[in-house]
């Protein structure tokens, strides 16, 4: 039996970062992109990260930023992980002595084998759904069909992920890990207890077979 991993991500209180812990959340992500509704500022990152117990991975989520803001936030934060969720180059991606994955946009003419190949050096690719404007976040679940049935990289499923569908998701594409965000929340940036635990109740029943 293979362990999906779960990261939650949009995380923005000590709280919502403690209650995902206890339900046995594997990583925290935290999200350095100002237009984002669960944007959180690196100091205020940093203050949460802090406090967190050992062997949970903490991941930064960056769309399009500069080298140097990044450098700024990994230097204030002390992440385990980043997430490349833009146009970012392979070359930059790997430039910060960190371990990184790649997120790509399911668009419907993307051609997901020979993106992989563009970012040999992650660690993982994450397939979000996609919709125009809209980095990540949408809420909206794509066509896991889509997905090529041997990927060469593991791989994170995002995009519109909840309690109700994701032992569905987990049934049917067997990724490495889940990454989920809006589905749990009560309002956006504010995580749902309940939710947090139903979800990972899900994923380990999903487990089972």
């Amino acid at each position: 039996m293979t362990r999906t991993r779960v990261k939650i991500c949009g995380i923005t209180r000590l709280d919502d970062a403690q209650a995902a812990i206890a339900a046995g959340a594997d990583a925290l992500g935290f999200v350095f992109y100002k237009p984002s509704p669960r944007y959180i500022a690196p100091d205020a990152a940093a203050q949460i990260i802090e406090r967190l117990p050992p062997f949970v991975t903490t991941v930064g989520l960056f769309v399009n930023e500069t080298a140097e803001q990044v450098a700024r936030t990994l230097q204030l934060t002390g992440l385990d992980l980043l997430q490349f969720h833009g146009d970012e180059s392979e070359a930059f991606c790997a430039g910060f002595e960190r371990p990184y994955f790649k997120a790509l946009r399911m668009k419907p003419e993307l051609d997901v084998l020979a993106l992989c190949q563009q970012y040999d050096s992650a660690r993982a690719i994450l397939l979000d759904a996609y919709r125009p404007g809209v980095p990540g976040g949408t809420g909206e679940a794509f066509d896991w069909a889509r997905i090529p049935a041997e990927m060469p990289k593991s791989l994170i499923l995002a995009g519109g992920l909840t309690p109700d569908n994701v032992r569905t998701a987990i049934e049917q594409v067997r990724p490495y890990a889940v990454d989920v965000s809006g589905g749990v929340e009560a309002a956006k940036g504010i995580k749902d207890q309940q939710k947090i635990e139903v979800f990972m109740q899900e994923v380990a029943r999903a487990n089972q077979y």
